[in-house]
């Protein structure tokens, strides 16, 4: 009986030690002192109400990034495309958002001109300027005079520095290969053929990486890197873009690198291990913000960690220095939290 008692209160002290951890360890999450924030969406369909332009402003974000697919045109009639923008731009919730915070970002197909569009669209220099336009850069800026809408910025804190690399993954992109399994839009090209940058994005794209001096690099793509089992549009079409990627930022040493993605209507993260690199790679998928795929059920995606949020919702990022670490959030109506990835660099 002795005994019994002695090891009912072990017990209960080990418990009592247990949660007592873990309610420390919420705590100091709570308490976390976060030294910038980055809030991004995609998929905005300029004739529905967008919920979220509120929750957004509520995070304080210090830059807003946009993952592509601001308003939906398809068109390439410039005078049509430059009203849906200007809808968007009347908006009262997202005038709040420019009051608040910078604002960046790249264009998918459906602002581009041309749905599933790349290299081929006629229209793609007039649809720029009017992107560039809605962006409100000016009229020296040098993406005024380059072809295609990529650009870098770098947010300096007293902490440290993020630098946000946004690339073009429509003016460029060469033909897909549509499927031949009819449950799937597209497959994979042959292995070396085709393009998704093209050579003169690759080549800046290799130089920011390489002279970056920042604590985190995060890399912008309206399409998704690391899912490429599902059949529509992703780097996995290009699985050759998807390894010059790779060894690239390998190569370069950039630190704490992040993939933010959009163009799915669904939110979820993806993330694998690079040979070499001291940090996995996580793509940090968010779509959409005005309309999801609320019919999802599953699909494959060998890279996935956690769950799919097939819910409107916008990612936070909150940086760390000290800590090296981003809290990576999926928020959703009424700032709901959805799901969240912490990881260290």
């Amino acid at each position: 009986m002795k005994n019994r008692l002695i090891f009912s209160a072990f017990i209960m002290m080990f418990c009592f030690m247990s949660c007592k951890t873990t309610l420390i360890k919420a705590e100091k999450e709570k308490e976390m002192v976060y030294d910038a924030t980055i809030a991004f969406g995609s998929c905005n369909k300029q004739d529905l109400e967008n919920k979220l332009w509120v929750e957004i402003v509520k995070n304080k974000p210090d830059l807003w990034i946009w993952g592509g697919d601001i308003v939906y045109a398809d068109t390439d009639n410039m005078v049509k495309l430059k009203a849906e923008y200007d809808k968007l731009l009347a908006d009262e919730g997202y005038k709040k958002l420019k009051e608040t915070t910078l604002i960046t970002g790249t264009w998918d197909d459906h602002d581009y001109g041309l749905n599933d569009g790349g290299v081929e669209f006629h229209a793609k220099k007039g649809s720029e300027q009017l992107f560039l336009d809605f962006l409100g850069v000016s009229g020296n800026d040098k993406r005024r005079d380059q072809e295609g809408v990529y650009s870098s910025q770098v947010i300096n804190t007293p902490k440290g520095k993020i630098k946000v690399i946004v690339l073009d993954t429509r003016y460029f992109r060469s033909a897909l290969t549509k499927a031949r399994d009819s449950k799937k839009r597209y497959e994979p090209s042959v292995y070396g053929e085709g393009t998704i940058l093209g050579e003169q994005q690759w080549s800046w794209l290799g130089g920011e990486l390489k002279s970056s001096e920042a604590d985190f690099n995060i890399i912008v793509s309206s399409i998704q890197v690391l899912s490429a089992e599902h059949g529509f549009e992703t780097w996995g079409n290009f699985p050759h873009e998807v390894d010059r990627l790779k060894l690239l930022i390998k190569d370069s040493k950039a630190n704490g690198v992040v993939v933010l993605s959009g163009d799915r209507h669904i939110s979820e993260f993806s993330k694998t291990k690079i040979k070499g690199v001291s940090f996995p790679l996580i793509d940090f998928t968010s779509s959409g913000l005005t309309h999801v795929y609320s019919g999802f059920t599953s699909e494959a995606n060998k890279n996935r960690i956690l769950k799919v949020v097939p819910e409107l919702s916008f990612g936070v990022l909150k940086f760390n220095f000290e800590r090296k670490t981003i809290l990576m959030e999926m928020r959703g109506v009424n700032n709901i939290l959805q799901q969240k990835l912490l990881q260290t660099y």
